[in-house]
């Protein structure tokens, strides 16, 4: 079986890995097409994963309807030169309107109720949608469900192991906590109005919980000087293995969120937007959704103070009963399209 499958974030090259690795096995050729988005790219390269790039992110609107354009080409000339067979993507945008086109099955995994435009150009072209249980609505006939969240694809202990040598690349030993906070670019065309921890929360985080925790930031924009010494030293590929050793996760993205989450990890999410999985989680005991300062630094202080790594790690173990195998349900997915 040809098949293609279409990667436009670094968050779809973790949910796809093991899935594609799959198909492989199966022997089906599978042909990636990808998108220079923050850390896509290197992503792929560094898993050797083979991938056409079609597109660098645009920013803007108007920027970004021209770029889906060119990439709705680029993968209309790939899947008539392919001869795929069905396409499968993480929003597909650009997949489902050109699987329509030439009449082949065409899969939208998803998870975000909030992102309405990426939703409207996707969702009627495709024939399967594929969102995890806590997905707030119907989405009719099409509406296909599965238990868990889409980072276990790729965080479920069947196929991530942490490795402990990244706590010499973060200078920590393995007794000493440690609390890992993540701001966002506000870019993304759901993210309009939307706002997280801002600079002062920042300055709170470092000064309360410095006494109690070492304190490492990331960003998908500038940090500035004022916090550049706080920077996480380590490759974005390692940052899962931070996630798991960490004491705390605090953080606008709600991936970041879901991912420490899985990993065991109690997770502070500040963002006015709550999708369905984070509710999920959050019911798990696993998230907590704040965005008030004073209640943010309160609850960091309790989980620092009051709790360990085992008392997370018995929350995680309960949540992962109740979920499925992500990423053979994917290949699964993938595979019987054609058959139906």
């Amino acid at each position: 079986m040809n098949i293609l499958i279409d990667l436009n974030h670094p968050a779809d090259v973790h949910f796809f890995r093991f899935a594609i690795q799959k198909l492989e096995q199966q022997g089906h050729k599978v042909i990636i097409t990808s998108r220079d988005k923050d850390v896509t790219v290197s992503l792929l390269d560094r898993f050797q994963i083979k991938h056409q790039c079609l597109s660098t992110a645009s920013s803007g609107l108007w920027n970004m309807a021209i770029e889906l354009m060119i990439r709705e080409f680029k993968v209309l000339l790939i899947c008539l030169k392919e001869k795929i067979q069905v396409c499968a993507a993480f929003t597909g945008a650009c997949t489902a309107q050109i699987g329509t086109l030439l009449r082949i099955p065409r899969l939208v995994f998803y998870d975000t109720e909030g992102a309405t435009l990426q939703n409207k150009i996707s969702y009627p072209f495709a024939s399967k949608i594929l969102t995890p249980e806590s997905y707030k609505g119907d989405l009719g006939k099409k509406h296909v469900r599965f238990a868990g969240v889409k980072e276990l694809a790729y965080l479920h202990p069947n196929y991530f192991k942490p490795n402990p040598a990244i706590l010499e690349d973060l200078a920590v030993t393995a007794e000493q906590k440690f609390v890992l906070v993540r701001t966002v670019a506000w870019k993304a065309a759901h993210d309009k109005s939307e706002k997280g921890i801002d600079i002062q929360t920042r300055r709170e985080i470092i000064e309360k919980l410095s006494p109690h925790a070492k304190v490492f930031f990331i960003a998908e924009d500038q940090l500035g000087d004022e916090f550049r010494s706080y920077r996480l030293p380590t490759s974005p590929d390692k940052i899962h293995h931070v996630l798991h050793y960490a004491s705390l996760y605090i953080g606008e993205g709600a991936t970041m969120a879901s991912e420490a989450a899985c990993l065991g990890t109690p997770s502070i999410y500040v963002n006015s937007q709550k999708p369905g999985y984070i509710a999920y989680e959050e019911q798990a005991g696993l998230i907590f959704h704040l965005d008030d300062r004073e209640q943010i630094i309160a609850k960091a202080l309790d989980i620092l103070n009051t709790t360990d790594k085992a008392y997370w790690h018995q929350k995680q173990e309960s949540f992962l009963k109740n979920t499925i195998d992500v990423s053979q349900w994917i290949a699964d997915q993938i595979t019987g399209a054609v058959a139906q």
